[in-house]
């Protein structure tokens, strides 16, 4: 038996549960290791790969075939890799709800990869919330992250949030200010993992010479998730006085799925995402210090 990184608990203490045995799988479905038309692996085989019983692997079976990734299901023979198809959460969901378990599924590569370009990080702080809990208790561990974030730049004249009259500077500095906090906390909320869990972690944010229509999050090369920002009035009391401002709530804006493995036109979508993303950073952005 190989005993890799993402088969073995922390320290050999617990035995993987049904759904980190589908996790995993589900993962090298993802990265093309097992593919369409392909036999998984037998009980036998991967009871003795993950070191758990054979009612084990059944029950995460039973969660892939209702994930819809496997087909042929019988009791005769190994199922297949099935051909894929929509899954429960492919609806579009606020960002809110949507981006939280496409990050934890992100995260369970060994090497991950998220790239994000948006108004703030407000989305990406909760959203990283439950991958970071694994990652404490154990249950996953990958080996790097990567993480680049573009944002609007402090002094540009921003299209949102603006004042809905006059030219206060209230607005621009309460944007401002949520931008440098929440991506400080995003910063050291996976920096502190180099010291902690010893994974390899890079942060990087640079400044955007305009304000994103849209906000996009590439997920491992693997999949993007696109959704606009709606504008809207609405006012605000701060410690200053009340706020009347044309402002986007992202954490309310539609999410849309595309991965590569859904076919040519999400693969499609999902690369030239991506060199979208790779243009922005290597040209017209900026060094940006969150300050």
């Amino acid at each position: 038996m190989v005993v890799t990184q993402e088969n073995v608990a922390v320290n050999g203490a617990s035995r993987l549960t049904p759904q980190e045995i589908a996790d995993t799988l589900r993962e090298r479905i993802r990265r093309g290791e097992l593919r369409v038309g392909d036999r998984l692996p037998t009980q036998a085989e991967l009871a003795d790969e993950f070191g758990v019983e054979r009612g084990t692997v059944r029950q995460a079976v039973r969660v892939l075939q209702d994930d819809g990734l496997l087909s042929n299901v019988s009791k005769g023979s190994p199922p297949r890799i099935a051909e894929p198809g929509p899954r429960p959460h492919d609806e579009p969901q606020p960002t809110m709800v949507g981006l939280g378990p496409r990050m934890t599924e992100a995260f369970a590569a060994p090497h991950v990869r998220i790239d994000a370009a948006c108004l703030t990080a407000q989305s990406l702080l909760p959203a990283l919330a439950e991958p970071l809990r694994l990652i404490h208790e154990g249950r996953i561990h990958p080996e790097s992250i990567d993480v680049r974030v573009l944002l609007p730049g402090r002094d540009i004249n921003l299209a949102f949030p603006v004042p809905v009259e006059g030219d206060d500077d209230a607005v621009h500095n309460r944007w401002l200010a949520m931008r440098n906090a929440q991506g400080q906390v995003l910063q050291y909320n996976l920096q502190s993992l180099r010291s902690t869990h010893k994974i390899e972690v890079n942060v990087t944010f640079r400044a955007l010479p305009f304000t994103p229509p849209a906000k996009l999050y590439l997920l491992n090369d693997a999949e993007a998730l696109f959704g606009y920002y709606m504008v809207m009035r609405r006012e605000e009391l701060t410690e200053s006085g009340m706020l009347d401002m044309y402002d986007a709530v992202g954490s309310e804006s539609l999410l849309f799925s595309f991965e590569k493995r859904a076919g040519h036109r999400d693969a499609a979508f999902v690369e030239q995402s991506q060199k979208w993303f790779d243009a922005l950073w290597e040209t017209i952005t900026t060094d940006l210090t969150l300050s």
